[in-house]
């Protein structure tokens, strides 16, 4: 090949090249011929809340910044029940076992990998820390632990704290709690 054909392939190709920014598109108030009422901006769909400005009257947390201890949920806020630790261990067990392991011990197979270690949710701070405290670190994440806030919707992190909280229960259980009844289930007893 040429080097005049060469300078000639090399020009013919830059000028097939499609610009993105010479793409059709309205600018913000501009007239458009597309939408009946002529307006290029579109009204707001009804319900719609921008990110990050939930009104804490609805939310179960504040809608910006980590919240402080008086500020967590202490309850949850749907009814404790079966179905609901089912889901709750369910989803820990898809999302958080991988560091956290199935015991809650924080040695998952990626911490033992080498990623950082995350606390045993064992500890006496974990164990007394409130239920609204898991739900916001699997919303917002904490230290190494990113945030599962588009991965997990509110109502199956709400599943998940609520196994957590179980989970650390079983971990710590005393016999002394159990009725009568259970504690001669229980072998030694």
């Amino acid at each position: 090949m040429t080097l005049l054909g060469a300078a000639v392939l090399i020009a013919a190709t830059c000028g097939c090249r499609q610009e993105m920014y010479d793409q059709p598109k309205y600018r913000p108030l501009e007239k458009s011929d597309f939408f009946a009422d002529r307006r290029s901006s579109r009204p707001l769909v009804e319900g719609t809340v921008a990110r990050g400005t939930l009104d804490s009257a609805t939310a179960p947390l504040r809608p910006a910044g980590a919240p402080g201890a008086a500020d967590l949920v202490t309850a949850l806020p749907m009814p404790l029940t079966s179905e609901l630790l089912s889901r709750g261990q369910q989803r820990y067990e898809i999302f958080c076992t991988p560091c956290h392991d199935r015991t809650g011990g924080g040695q998952g197979m990626v911490v033992r990998r080498g990623y950082r270690p995350p606390p045993s949710l064992h500890i006496d701070r974990l164990r007394e820390a409130p239920v609204g405290h898991f739900y916001d670190v699997t919303t917002r994440g904490l230290g190494a632990m990113p945030d599962y806030a588009q991965q997990i919707p509110p109502e199956d992190r709400w599943a998940i704290a609520a196994y957590v909280k179980a989970l650390q229960l079983s971990q710590h259980a005393v016999v002394a709690d159990l009725t009568a009844e259970d504690r001669k289930r229980v072998p030694g007893h």
